[in-house]
């Protein structure tokens, strides 16, 4: 009886002993399995919060570690479809459309959809010249602007301090597409005659502008786009402009700009390993209003990245909890907190 009992022990460890290998081997596969996912970061700010917004709900809410890595947009075009990039929250459709095209052809790369749709480049006069601002003191300056019909007969308001005969529109960057852009349109619109397009030398001079112009209650008159932190802390009035035709755009760019579309994309082998995750990115979509207020989040406190993902995440909660099952909001909350 002893030595059956001894067999009997000796059985029963050996079997314990397997069963430990057998589910150590299988926890091995399952966090080999998942892998670090790899973000593409090209440089936006936009992309450097919602980089990391991802990051955390992956991290917390589904048990994946992620990295972010600097790529252009034709690098991270080719990342995706090699699956050495698995997830790009941000292409700019109209800037890189025949990028985008060549990569969903190979059948290697996922459209998720978009990010947002509302990005928008336009020209703008601080909203206090047309309605004023009681609490600053300001009486309307231009109380009936509203389109480019309405500029001509202002342009004195706007007067250029270097050519005191003609109004200053401040206009885009040297290089950028917007610089001829904006030229045609002027002369489209016949206001060549009434303004100048004075082109400041860098994105922060431009900025630099409307924002002191805007301590200050002064008029300004140029263009710009969202989302960007700067939109986040003034307030602007778009002046209207036909809407957008494409053939009209071709022949004279008489029309308002194009709405920007920025489109959420993965390396189709991620719909396999994390099918979880490509859902949630199939839900994930922001608006420019939200996106200037976390980039003016970030500028005024100074903010990385990570911490304006955890503002977002605190302050948008009724948004990003719909994105994700609910036992995966329940561990982000408990992250967050």
């Amino acid at each position: 009886m002893t030595k059956k009992r001894n067999h009997m022990i000796k059985a029963g460890v050996i079997v314990f002993a397997i069963a430990m290998l057998l589910l150590t081997f299988s926890s091995f596969t399952v966090a080999a399995s998942k892998k670090p996912i790899v973000l593409a970061d090209t440089g936006f700010d936009t992309i450097h919060v919602h980089n990391s917004v991802v990051a955390f709900i992956l991290e917390h809410g589904y048990g994946y570690q992620s990295e972010s890595v600097p790529a252009s947009v034709t690098v991270t075009q080719t990342g995706l479809i090699s699956g050495d990039i698995d997830i790009n929250m941000e292409l700019w459709y109209l800037s890189a459309m025949e990028a985008y095209k060549k990569s969903m052809a190979t059948g290697k790369v996922l459209d998720l959809g978009t990010n947002y749709a509302d990005a928008v480049e336009a020209w703008y006069v601080p909203t206090y010249v047309i309605k004023g601002d009681p609490e600053r003191g300001i009486k309307p300056m231009a109380p009936d602007l509203k389109s480019i019909d309405d500029l001509p007969k202002y342009w004195e308001l706007f007067k250029d301090p270097e050519d005191p005969t003609k109004g200053r529109f401040y206009s885009c960057i040297p290089g950028w597409f917007c610089v001829e852009t904006n030229q045609r349109k002027f002369e489209t619109y016949g206001l060549d005659k009434y303004y100048n397009l004075f082109l400041p030398g860098s994105d922060p001079a431009l900025s630099a502008s409307m924002v002191a112009a805007y301590k200050k209650g002064n008029p300004w008159f140029g263009y710009y786009w969202e989302p960007t932190w700067v939109m986040g802390k003034v307030d602007m009035y778009r002046i209207e402009e036909p809407p957008f035709d494409q053939e009209v755009w071709d022949a004279t760019r008489g029309c308002a700009y194009p709405k920007a579309t920025t489109i959420i994309q993965a390396h189709a082998g991620l719909q396999d390993t994390a099918p979880e995750v490509v859902e949630f990115l199939r839900n994930f979509e922001t608006t420019t209003a939200q996106n200037n207020k976390v980039l003016a989040y970030m500028r005024d406190k100074k903010a990385n990245p990570q911490a304006a993902a955890l503002w977002f995440l605190k302050n948008y909660e009724d948004l990003w909890s719909g994105w994700v099952p609910s036992d995966v909001a329940k561990k982000v909350k408990a992250a967050l907190k």
